[in-house]
């Protein structure tokens, strides 16, 4: 069975078959991949730590804004408690 015929009578959604010059099956980014991983364990196996390495860069990233938002949080709350601390000093009549 062609794949345009398989197309046809299964109705698949994401698949395009054509004949001709430039003809060719094509699927969705999603379908492909699947397909290349259920025709080449290698090529999953490089999937799967190709994309456990992003989700580390991720992680890696998430932590240095988060650092980064702790200490400019820090850095304003001394600027405010000091302006606070030092206002309060010039509002003190002094005897």
């Amino acid at each position: 069975m062609s794949s345009k015929q398989w197309i046809q009578k299964t109705n698949a959604i994401g698949i395009i078959a054509s004949a001709g010059r430039y003809g060719g099956t094509y699927a969705h980014k999603d379908i492909a991949i699947e397909f290349c991983a259920w025709l080449s364990p290698e090529f999953k196996l490089l999937l799967i730590r190709e994309f456990q390495r992003l989700k580390q860069i991720e992680a890696e990233n998430k932590n240095e804004e988060w650092d980064l938002k702790r200490v400019l949080t820090k850095v304003n709350y001394r600027n405010g408690s000091n302006g606070f601390y030092l206002q309060t000093l010039h509002e003190q009549p002094c005897f």
